[in-house]
Parts: structure tokens; sequence; C-alpha cells
């Protein structure tokens, strides 16, 4: 008897100081939301589709999410779309949307909705400039499958975070037709010294992420193989990413230069007519985009005109010079601005030129020169200027809260809202950082009262930065924007606490720090 009663107090203290040492779970658990993962092919058929599928589905399981999975496009509707947070292409190949789902699925990433990219979903949609732009560059070719090491250039990405500074792995390795680092953040590279094939003179990003609009964009060329989606280490990257394109974490995935800017080479171009590559030796890479003459352009598929505030380009011409016309979307599109190039006295004579850009757009890039007779001008490199537009928060990506829970609304962003809002009712926010806040713009609405939103840091009593009325806007499906600045300095994470009268007061789609 006494043997027992030591062997059970034995038991009970090593399960306290299990209790006391135990580690913290890694994240509190996201909200409830659904994932859409589509793998038609028109193509190439990889046969670790079904096993993506699968792991997809383990990591939802895990992690508060459902996925449907599907090959009919016809579920690529507005009110098909609306009820998913993210959309999943999983080895997507060739041309697998009609005009009517090409923009249904744009408006819903434009509106909010977000976009993860799987290895061939890079080859895919050819002739879509804004798949082009969504994915950030077109498959070009792959070497065997063979073993390479991976930089993780960025370690602070949920997709990331839990690697070291390289990855050393066995799978197919994409070459793309452009280097989409001037239009997106790199997360991972290629060390193109560990393998043989690469093509991409060094500089080789292989999985990135940036905004779409108000949606989100995450793209790996990794997952070719079946035996990539039991590795531990890849299953990670993907649930980082789909929770980034979700909405359901904040990550820093803004292009070079806070938002657009990057130097993109002329020689690059998707698309032109009449142009091609020529070589001087003065040129970046050596390389210029030449035998322009008037009348001809280029299209840059990669390249977004979303925000874009100013053009520069780097020229060089023995010739008459003339004009290059910034326009959007197609060499007719819309007209943004012109610049004027003059002759340098040689072809091998470079010197910047640039002018401010006006209109809205967000299409393609298309460059379109105009001048006199003969070859025009050379464009060696050129960089757009974009303002910097913070990346709206879905309301139900809280990672705590008191009384409030996700409501279903089919004008809401992804379909979903923070709601059933009382006074005293609490979100927190742990992944959006309150240091440097100046202003908070909401889009919300209320079928009740209305009320307040106050916006603190730290916890539910924390710093209190400001607040701003929200209206009855006379229905539960009206949305319309409130803003206010904020003052005070404070570095913790955002918590919004909800103030008014009796019942629900009103529901919260997104929202947007301004630093």
């Amino acid at each position: 008897m006494f043997k027992v009663m030591r062997r059970v107090l034995a038991l009970v203290a090593a399960t306290v100081i299990a209790a006391q040492f135990a580690p913290a779970a890694a994240q509190a658990a996201d909200p409830a939301y659904q994932v859409l993962v589509f793998s038609k092919t028109a193509g190439f058929r990889h046969d670790s589709i079904p096993t993506g599928i699968q792991a997809i589905r383990d990591l939802g399981a895990a992690n508060n999410f459902t996925v449907t999975a599907t090959e009919d496009a016809n579920a690529f509707t507005a009110a098909g779309l609306a009820q998913y947070k993210a959309v999943v292409f999983l080895s997507t190949t060739g041309d697998v949307l009609n005009d009517a789902q090409q923009t249904a699925f744009a408006s819903y990433v434009n509106g909010g909705g977000g976009y993860v990219g799987i290895h061939a979903a890079a080859d895919t949609e050819y002739d879509w400039p804004y798949y082009g732009q969504l994915v950030g560059a077109w498959f070009k070719s792959h070497p065997a499958i063979q073993q390479a090491t991976v930089k993780n250039e960025d370690r602070t990405h949920p997709a990331t975070s839990g690697l070291a500074a390289t990855w050393t792995r066995t799978d197919e390795w994409y070459n793309y037709r452009t280097n989409p680092r001037s239009t997106v953040h790199v997360l991972q590279s290629m060390d193109e010294s560990s393998y043989t094939g690469g093509e991409m003179s060094g500089d080789h990003p292989i999985t990135w992420c940036h905004p779409q609009a108000s949606g989100r964009s995450f793209y790996t060329g990794l997952g070719h193989t079946i035996e990539s989606f039991a590795e531990p280490s890849y299953r990670a990257l993907l649930l980082g990413g789909i929770r980034y394109a979700a909405g359901m974490v904040q990550a820093d995935c803004n292009p070079p230069t806070g938002g657009g800017g990057g130097t993109v080479e002329g020689e690059s171009y998707t698309s032109q007519s009449g142009v091609q590559p020529a070589s001087h030796a003065g040129a970046s890479g050596g390389t210029t985009l030449g035998y322009i003459d008037n009348g001809d352009w280029a299209g840059y598929a990669s390249v977004s005109t979303a925000g874009v505030t100013g053009f520069s380009a780097r020229i060089a011409s023995g010739g008459p010079g003339g004009t290059i016309q910034i326009r959007s979307g197609s060499q007719t599109g819309t007209l943004l601005g012109s610049v004027t190039v003059p002759s340098t006295g040689g072809w091998d004579t470079f010197q910047n030129v640039s002018t401010t850009l006006s209109g809205s757009a967000s299409g393609a890039l298309f460059l379109v020169f105009t001048g006199g007779s003969g070859s025009l001008f050379d464009v060696d490199t050129f960089t757009l200027t974009k303002s910097t537009a913070p990346t709206p928060v879905e309301g139900e990506s809280y990672t705590s809260q008191s009384g409030v829970q996700p409501a279903s609304h089919a004008g809401a962003s992804g379909g979903t809202t923070l709601g059933y809002i009382d006074n005293g009712d609490w979100a927190g926010y742990a992944s959006v950082s309150t240091a440097g806040v100046t202003g908070f713009s909401a889009r919300i609405a209320s079928g009740g009262p209305g009320g307040t939103i106050q916006i603190r840091s730290g916890s539910q009593t924390g710093t209190l930065l400001g607040s701003v009325t929200v209206p009855s806007t006379g229905g539960w499906d009206t949305f319309q924007n409130v803003s206010t600045t904020l003052s005070g300095s404070a570095s913790g994470a955002l918590f919004l606490v909800f103030t008014g009268g009796s019942g629900s007061l009103f529901d919260v789609d997104t929202f947007t720090l301004t630093k």
C-alpha cells in the first residue's frame, strides 16, 4: 500500500512539474474559416496533387480551417468565392478559368480575398495579365529533380519563421520568365551554386508574397514531389502562407521601397510588338530593350500599376529620341503619364528620365513608344514609384476576444465580419503592432444603434490611442468607412474595445492602421 501511495504521489508531482514547465502554445487559435483548394489542370498534371490536398486538409483540421477541394471552375463566381478566406491554386496548369470566372476571381482578391499558389500555379493562365501579376512570375523551365539549398531571406514571415538561414532539400526547381523581386517581397531564394540548371543569373527567388489591391498573394515554387507534403518544414511553410493569405496573421509583404519600386529590366517584357533585346556593354546585365520604332510597345504582366505615382527609366539614344507612354492593362489601356526621351548622343551613352503619374488603374504595365522614323532609343531599366498602402486586416482574425464572434455577410471581405458586438466586448490581435501608429480606419456595418471603437495597446485596458464613433448604417449589409487619427506612444499588440448602448451594436469587416 505504501509503495502504491508513493508511486501515486510521484506521478502527481511529475504532472505538476510538467505543467509548470510545459511550453506555451505556439499561437492562439484562429477563428474558424474556409479555404478552397483548386487543382484543375489543362496541361501537365502532377501526381502529387492528391497528396497535397490531403496535406492541406490535415493542416486545416489542426488549425481551425475547413477545406473544400475542387477542379470545377464553376466555383469561381462572386457568391461562390465569398465564403472562402483564401483560394489555393495547387499545381494548376494551363488555361483553367474562362473570362467570367477570371473576372469573379480578380474581384474576390482585389476586394480582400487571399491567393496561395503552389508550384505549377506559375504554369497557369499565361494569357491573363492579371494572373501574371497575382502569381508574381510565370514558369519558364526546370532541370531534373535534385537536391539544392534554399536561402531563407525573411525569417519573420509566418511561413518561414521556423526555418534556419538555409534549407537543403530535394525538389523540382523552377526557373521563371522574369525575376519578380522588384514587385514582390521575396521570402526564399535558390543558391544556384548548389545545383545544376539554375538560369536566373544568381538571383533566383522561389517563394514570395505581396499585397494585391485589398487582398494578399503568397506563392512558393516548392512542392513538385509527393514526398514534399510529408516534410514538417514544408507543411509549416504552407500553413504560414495560407494564414497570411487568409488574413489570419499580418506580415510585411510590401515589395522593395515600401510598396512598389524596385528596378525592372527593360528587356524582361512578357509581351511586345516590334522590340527585341539589344546587347550593350554599359547596360544593366549587358542588355537593353532595343530596336524601338514609332508605335512599338512592351508589356510586363508581373508589374502592377496599382497605386503608381511616378516612373523613371535609364535610357540611351543614338537616334532621334521620342516618348514613352506609361499605360495600364494593355497597349491601348489607361494612360497614366508620359516622359520625353532625348537623344543622348550614342547608344552606349545612358541617362535617366522621369515623370509623375496620375490617374487610377490596377492592370499590368505597358510601355508604348512614339517618335519619328528609325530606331528611337533603348530602355535599360525602369522603376515605378508607388504609394505605400497599409494592408487591411480582417476584423474576425482576432487572436483573443471577449463576447464577439465571426458573422457571415455576403457583402463583407471574404464573406465574414467581426460580429455579435455588445457593449464592453473586445478583440485582440497579437500579430498587429501599435508601434508608430498615427491613424485607424475601419469598414463597418450596423443595423443596431452603433457605438464606439476604442483603439488600445497591449491589452483591453491598455494605453488608449484614440477612438472612433460608429454610426448606424441602416442595415447589417450596408457598409461604410469610419476613421480617426491616433495619438500617444505605445508598442504593444492591438486591442479593439467596443462600447455603446444595448443589444448588438455594429460589425467590423476590415480595419487598417496607418503608421
